[in-house]
């Protein structure tokens, strides 16, 4: 399944883009060209200086073992890269890809006895990381520690959990004291002005070594019901329930400082 996975991504992450194949083939058992072989990838080589290689795929015919097949097509991916290394320009994290067997498409055995290398010509190397679906990240600059919630949802990457501070409840119940409204309405504000924004609440709890009435999952879904009373729909909020699963400090915990950092509520991004 990982060879699969492998190979679709190049089959079809370069399918709309003009990304090049160049193959070699190899005698029975052996993992070093033959001169013929050895001169055409040369001269590929000469013709493509300023080309880019992504991968290089090794296979072999279903003569032998698995085990055996396997090592012999890695051998020849790197009999590959160390021919082309130093004259071609090749992705720092480029693929090296040993099908073994695995990669016998053809009746014929000999067709399945090679290694292909991926590239990009000059023309498409300016555009590799579009062509690779890599997103340059845009730059976060480094928040301070009173930011606040709105602040830090605006520059969170889906899958971010955030504290929501200053939210608590009553000992052993999952009502907010009324000391939480402020950080309630906060979420809220950010919800309403986020419109494409989806949330899970999560709530830890700290103390005890399990959470036997479920105190933090009632905890997060009190968090859902105040906010989908002023209007939130249901199916942005998602809630979980952690217990003592996920502490920040070993439990139990040294002080009352590191219980309450262990009592809390994040969200997690789950779209925006």
């Amino acid at each position: 399944m990982k060879y699969f996975g492998l190979i679709l991504f190049f089959c079809i992450g370069f399918c709309g883009f003009s990304q090049e194949q160049f193959t070699v083939y190899f005698e029975t058992n052996k993992f070093e060209l033959q001169p013929a072989e050895l001169s055409k990838l040369n001269d590929w080589i000469v013709q493509n200086k300023t080309s880019k290689i992504l991968s290089i795929t090794g296979s072999t015919d279903e003569v032998g073992s698995i085990g055996y097949n396997d090592t012999l097509s890695q051998k020849r991916v790197r009999y590959i890269f160390d021919q082309v290394n130093g004259k071609i320009n090749i992705r720092s994290d480029y693929k090296s890809i040993s099908l073994g067997e695995k990669g016998a498409t053809s009746l014929n055995k000999a067709e399945n006895r090679k290694a292909t290398l991926h590239f990009l010509t000059e023309k498409e190397v300016y555009k590799e990381n579009e062509i690779l679906g890599i997103v340059t990240p845009i730059d976060v600059p480094p928040l301070p520690e009173n930011a606040t919630l709105a602040e830090k949802v605006k520059w969170a990457k889906v899958g971010t959990k955030i504290v929501l501070k200053n939210i608590n409840f009553y000992q052993n119940t999952f009502a907010t004291v009324p000391e939480s409204q402020g950080a309630l309405y906060d979420l809220l504000f950010v919800l309403q002005n986020n419109e494409n924004l989806k949330i899970e609440i999560q709530g830890h709890i700290c103390c005890i070594d399990k959470d036997y009435r479920n105190l933090s999952s009632d905890r997060a879904k009190q968090i859902k019901r105040f906010l989908v009373y002023n209007g939130i729909p249901q199916y942005r909020i998602q809630t979980k329930g952690f217990g003592v699963s996920q502490p920040i400090f070993p439990i139990p915990e040294a002080n009352e400082v590191q219980a309450a950092a262990n009592r809390r509520v994040e969200i997690e991004i789950l779209s925006k």
